[in-house]
């Protein structure tokens, strides 16, 4: 694997460069970066309307194929756009589900109709999505789906709750996961649905976290209605299609994460530099690990990259999730040992948190969404390592 730009990897990267320089001003300058994982709801506005700052010359959808209104962007060129981006403190992407996610599983599986439909409204950033997944009782083990719909007519009558829906309260749309086959269990008998958010049956419940913020979100939905057209895929073969889904979920966009890890690291590097503490052997030993892993880790992500052809993820997608999100949380841990007592006290009131503070108490979530570390080893175990499944019988 040869990290080294080549000449077309440097041209792309002066042009994207230099298109950031000209654009990250004023009000978007002003955001300082803000508006990444865990700080979704900070400026939200003046990020909607970057969406469309971007869109009018091309920079959204970079990876997509060209016929479907994207760059046809190589790995590298993602991977390059993705750094420069953090790098160049761009405002956090407001239509990351959007774009990120449901449009690749779209442009995978969709038909003509839904491609037109929905892929230009994503590109144009006027359309925002989320994700329909997760259940009070279907969290990690997502086959445990008991949200349902029945046809009635030419529309699909949604009936169930969804559970820590990031960003429902803001989008137009949602990719629901629900069960289709009445009596089915497990993977089988599901469906992929897209519904619209703005109707009666929907029913929005913000859910304030330890940040007193409220990226996630309850979702009800009392027969809310769909067309029948809009299933993605096959009907009852919704388990496939959400497995490409989380597929993409652990994509390029995880690289451009990781510049802002580093630049979070520095942050972390440079206060423990100003008040003495990376002057104490076991500090200093922590700090250093701390670097290390996250080379490792952007190392790790690449050769991944490399090797992945489909649009499944390979279950070897686990080693990372669980990487990134443990490094993370262990990261919020030193940020606060590094501050010490000034780490206990609010930046403002009434419960304004710095930046070391929103990294301790978000970072939590990213050991349990996506995937909890546990859900993350046990895939690991069985299915890259070939380790005996854990048994299923009643503890005593």
């Amino acid at each position: 694997m040869d990290l080294r730009d080549r000449p077309e990897d440097e041209a792309f990267r002066k042009e994207i460069r230099a298109w950031l320089a000209d654009h990250v001003v004023g009000e978007y300058a002003a955001l300082g970066g803000r508006g990444g994982s865990g700080d979704e709801t900070f400026g939200f506005e003046t990020r909607l309307e970057w969406e469309k700052v971007l869109a009018a010359d091309g920079w959204t959808g970079i990876g997509w194929p060209v016929e479907h209104g994207g760059r046809g962007a190589t790995v590298a060129h993602q991977v390059i756009f993705n750094e420069e981006y953090v790098r160049a403190r761009a405002p956090g992407r407001v239509s990351v589900l959007g774009e990120g996610l449901i449009g690749p599983t779209i442009i995978q599986y969709g038909t003509p109709e839904q491609r037109a439909r929905f892929l230009p409204p994503i590109l144009a950033g006027t359309e925002l999505w989320c994700q329909g997944y997760s259940e009070p009782n279907a969290g990690s083990d997502l086959a445990n789906v008991q949200t349902k719909a029945v046809l009635d007519g030419d529309d699909w009558v949604v009936t169930g709750q969804k559970v820590w829906t990031s960003l429902a309260h803001q989008s137009d749309w949602c990719f629901v996961v629900c069960r289709t086959e009445p009596g089915s269990v497990r993977h089988r008998g599901l469906s992929y649905l897209l519904v619209p958010m703005d109707q009666p049956g929907v029913d929005v419940r913000p859910i304030t976290q330890l940040t007193k913020t409220s990226e996630f979100n309850e979702v009800f939905f009392d027969g809310a209605r769909t067309h029948r057209a809009h299933v993605l895929g096959d009907v009852g073969d919704g388990w496939r299609v959400a497995l490409a889904t989380l597929a993409f979920e652990r994509g390029v966009g995880l690289l451009g994460h990781q510049v802002s890890f580093r630049r979070e690291l520095d942050h972390v590097l440079a206060a423990a530099r100003a008040n003495g503490s990376a002057a104490e052997p076991l500090m200093r030993q922590r700090l250093a690990r701390s670097y290390a892993e996250l080379e490792i880790l952007r190392f790790n992500t690449l050769r991944s990259l490399s090797d992945f052809d489909g649009p499944v993820a390979p279950p070897e997608a686990s080693i990372i999730k669980l990487y990134w999100a443990t490094w993370h949380r262990h990261l919020g841990e030193l940020a606060m040992d590094v501050e010490g007592v000034a780490g206990t006290i609010l930046e403002a009131s009434p419960y304004e948190l710095d930046a070391f503070q929103r990294t301790f108490l978000f970072s939590r979530s990213e050991t349990i969404y996506g995937g909890s570390n546990e859900i993350q080893k046990n895939i690991i175990g069985e299915r890259v390592l070939g380790l005996p499944r854990e048994p299923k019988g009643e503890i005593r």
